[in-house]
């Protein structure tokens, strides 16, 4: 899939699927993951702000593997942070520019890729006031999270396409590196983003539009083309 530039300020990407990141695309959960790790740290004698740091992007699986070095420890700490997780899911709020352009694609075109399971990613969009999603890939689908590419690849399979004819939006390293990795076209979202290999990385997904198999920004505010 190529990357067109156009005069003046568009720029147009042919893309038949369009594969959303929940967290820092689409939802702003920041508040509730702060809070909700530096429970979890602070229980388990942790550096809130060390665990707060790396935990965007990836499974609570995965960084609960990479934090508690007893295996048998991990169960119960999983558990626990995926309840303070949800119980804080009702401060998420939706990012600028979501419903808008949600709602405004045929529903059989887009899907949610996210490293949250699936009772968190349903609770932080119904906070958000957001669409259910046609397709919802979770952490509860895939067998490799984040920066594998397999939730991306089942996204784009379960809507009909290739991964090479979508386009991935996301705010982190691990999720950029999954969609690329998966063979879609990345599109950062946020200030987050600029720390990513994405060519092109829009403030938010205001000014987007999507007809006939084309991604138009040209009225996106971008940080980086």
């Amino acid at each position: 899939m190529t990357t067109q530039p156009h005069p003046a300020t568009a720029l147009d990407i042919p893309c038949q699927g369009l594969l959303f990141d929940n967290d820092g695309v689409l939802v702003d959960s920041d508040h509730g993951v702060d809070q909700a790790w530096s429970q979890w740290a602070r229980d388990r004698d942790l550096q809130p702000e060390q665990v707060t740091a790396m935990v965007h992007g990836r499974r609570s699986a995965d960084t609960v593997a990479l934090l508690v070095t007893d295996p048998k420890e991990r169960p119960a700490a999983l558990a626990a942070i995926d309840r303070l997780e949800v119980e804080a899911a009702a401060t998420t709020t939706a990012l600028p520019g979501a419903l808008d352009f949600l709602a405004s694609l045929p529903r059989e075109r887009w899907a949610v890729v996210t490293s949250g399971v699936t009772a968190l990613a349903r609770a932080r969009l119904t906070a958000a006031g957001l669409p259910t999603p046609p397709v919802l890939i979770t952490a509860d689908d895939v067998s490799h999270g984040k920066p594998a590419p397999d939730g991306y690849r089942t996204a784009a399979k379960k809507l009909g396409f290739s991964p090479a004819r979508t386009v991935v939006f996301e705010d982190s390293t691990a999720g950029a590196k999954a969609g690329a990795a998966a063979g879609a076209t990345v599109i950062g979202v946020g200030q987050r983003a600029l720390a990513t290999d994405a060519t092109i990385v829009i403030r938010d997904l205001r000014g987007l539009t999507w007809h006939d198999g084309v991604l138009h920004l040209t009225a996106a505010d971008l940080l980086r083309s």
